[in-house]
């Protein structure tokens, strides 16, 4: 027994991991440290080969919010345009615009009156084995140049099939690079090795212990850890819609326990990046300099995206977008 497993053992039920499976390693620890950069020694520049991490995307947030341009194009309104879209110039980030950028108003009333009307999807009348989720995350990792000023996040995009005991399988695809800004793109596209995009191989999963949430509002209250705050709800509930084929009750609850937690604020219509059309609700927290963003479909309640933006120095995100949920009875 290794370990990590003997800490698992030792602590049973009560350790906080017990449920995250992280899978196997795609590359080896020496293979990591040559890819975590090197110095060219033609050019004096650092080479960097970014380094790919396989994790299921409910196991991880700062997974949040988001999808890139790679899957379709943006059109070119600006975030002054409200409701336009946060999306790419190239592959340059711009931020979600917000329909309320300036006072916006508390979100407490608005989402217990979308709790109220949300409509059922087409997944709450199918059954299967398999839980399926297409998600794509952004930010993992965000590399920063050696002097502070220039910065370069990759992508995955990840289709997972999960049944009920935890076994399933993982295809994981990487994604070109973005940047926050053209001076950070034109340096790391001088000093950066990037490969073309790869798509993986599939992973199978081990078995966990998965539980559904429930439409309890005490025990959602527990399982999105709203006593630490809108920073934690919020990555809790983008867990939860990575995670779990989510029904409408339950949604709805989610949306009635988010209201009551004090801090989030109501930004109306925004085009998520994907381009669908969402109401948001953030929270500013200002002790860590960051904002998070939950993008929920007005129809269904269920949440399109999730955004951890940081406010200072440079204003940089990184982001989760669940493209896809559904059941079904076969992989692939």
């Amino acid at each position: 027994m290794d370990g990590a497993e003997r800490t698992r053992t030792l602590l049973g039920p009560a350790d906080p991991a017990r449920t995250i499976v992280v899978a196997p390693p795609p590359v080896s620890a020496r293979d990591l440290i040559e890819r975590a950069g090197t110095t060219d020694p033609a050019t004096g520049h650092r080479r960097v080969r970014p380094t790919r991490r396989l994790v299921l995307t409910a196991g991880t947030l700062a997974v949040a919010a988001g999808a890139v341009a790679v899957l379709r194009p943006f059109d070119e309104r600006t975030p002054d345009d409200p409701g336009g879209p946060g999306g790419v110039v190239g592959t340059l980030l711009v931020p979600v615009a917000y329909q309320f950028d300036a006072d916006p108003p508390a979100a407490g009333p608005q989402l217990r009156t979308l709790a109220s009307k949300i409509k059922e999807t087409e997944y709450d009348h199918r059954s299967g084995r398999y839980m399926y989720h297409h998600t794509t995350v952004w930010g993992d990792p965000v590399m920063t140049s050696a002097d502070g000023r220039h910065h370069v996040a990759f992508a995955d995009e990840m289709k997972i099939w999960q049944a009920a005991d935890g076994t399933g399988s993982q295809v994981n695809k990487q994604l070109e690079p973005q940047y926050p800004d053209q001076e950070s793109r034109d340096y790391w596209q001088r000093n950066l090795d990037v490969g073309p995009t790869v798509g993986g191989s599939p992973i199978p999963l081990p078995p966990i212990e998965l539980t559904p949430p429930s439409a309890d509002p005490s025990r959602l209250r527990e399982l999105l850890k709203v006593q630490y705050g809108p920073g934690a709800a919020s990555k809790e509930i983008s867990t939860l819609y990575a995670r779990y084929v989510v029904p409408r009750a339950t949604r709805a609850e989610i949306l009635r326990v988010l209201a009551d937690v004090p801090g989030l604020r109501w930004r109306g219509v925004v085009t998520d990046r994907a381009g669908r059309a969402g109401v948001a609700v953030t929270f500013d927290d200002r002790e860590h300099e960051a904002q998070f963003l939950l993008i929920f479909d007005p129809e269904t309640g269920g949440l399109l995206a999730h955004e951890m933006l940081s406010l200072a120095p440079v204003r940089i995100s990184s982001y989760q977008v669940i493209l896809d949920t559904g059941w079904t009875d076969r992989i692939g």
